[in-house]
């Protein structure tokens, strides 16, 4: 990226002097079919525009304002992505964003990863972007997890890996046994089994009655889904290898995130660990406390 020199333009009052610049890739990925979303990506798209930053727009949303746009899955050729919409939007959009700093836009849903709201959205955009080109945007990681069976590695997952049988309920589910660094933790007969992330321990993992967890602790934790008998909900070191055996049926499931599913023949063995590169979040940190005061 080559420097150039261009005056700062003010839209809010927040910048005021002329300093040295070099041009910036922003991408922005707004929830689909949401009208505020893209308003609001418009609106960014043009102070960033006067900012002389590069602005890319996810297709969807590209679609929805008449411009041109590129697929979520390139938006980690940029230096910033910002995410707007829910929890599930900064998901999708981490997706795409890989190891590129994501900040999130939270439209009024419960906002774990989304700390900025609309109104403040493009001050604290345009802050960010003069935090990158200064070199000290504050820049926080959170893991994902990956599934891998012998000569397979699964999509990244945020939130959490499900393994599971090819239904739930009556009649459905998988023989599991659960294992920890080696160690047997439990099994038997259940639906499936559920290792998530702390960001995860809110989302599916709350549903299936595992414990909170909160953002800041280095863990994961193994819930068992609609077991017979089976254990209570385990919380290990993040750096633990978790394994989980499937029998007692002939196939199953691997979901990362709720969206990337493969099926797998059993019997089977599906590991469980961190991926390589962790979810990068940038702004001002969400208020874990304030977000959990939003669940139903």
């Amino acid at each position: 990226m080559l420097p150039v020199v261009a005056a700062s333009v003010d839209p809010g009052g927040l910048l005021a002097r002329p300093v040295n610049r070099y041009v910036m890739d922003v991408g922005i990925v707004a929830q689909k079919g949401n009208s505020r979303a893209a308003f609001l990506a418009g609106t960014l798209r043009e102070h960033l525009g006067e900012l002389g930053v590069d602005v890319r727009l996810d297709a969807a949303t590209a679609t929805a304002l008449d411009r041109d746009g590129v697929p979520v899955a390139r938006m980690d050729e940029t230096d910033l992505v910002v995410s707007i919409g829910g929890d599930g939007t900064f998901l999708f959009t981490a997706r795409g964003a890989a190891g590129t700093p994501i900040l999130g836009v939270n439209l009024g849903e419960v906002g774990f990863l989304n700390a900025v709201g609309p109104e403040e959205a493009v001050e604290v955009v345009l802050a960010t972007v003069e935090t990158f080109r200064d070199g000290e945007m504050d820049v926080r990681e959170a893991p994902r997890l990956e599934p891998r069976t012998d000569g397979w590695t699964g999509a990244p997952a945020a939130n959490e890996v499900v393994v599971q049988g090819p239904r739930r309920g009556h009649g459905g589910g998988v023989g599991i046994e659960v294992r920890v660094d080696g160690s047997l933790y439990t099994g038997g007969h259940a639906d499936g089994v559920l290792v998530a992330t702390p960001t995860g321990s809110t989302a599916y993992n709350l549903s299936e009655r595992g414990p909170l967890v909160h953002s800041t602790v280095d863990a994961l934790v193994v819930t068992e889904m609609c077991a017979e008998g089976g254990m209570p909900p385990l919380v290990v070191d993040d750096d633990a290898a978790v394994s989980v055996t499937l029998t007692d049926a002939e196939t199953a499931v691997v979901v990362s995130d709720g969206r990337a599913i493969r099926e797998l023949d059993l019997p089977t063995e599906v590991r469980v660990g961190l991926a390589d590169t962790p979810v990068r979040i940038a702004g001002p940190p969400a208020d874990f406390f304030e977000a959990l005061g939003k669940l139903d």
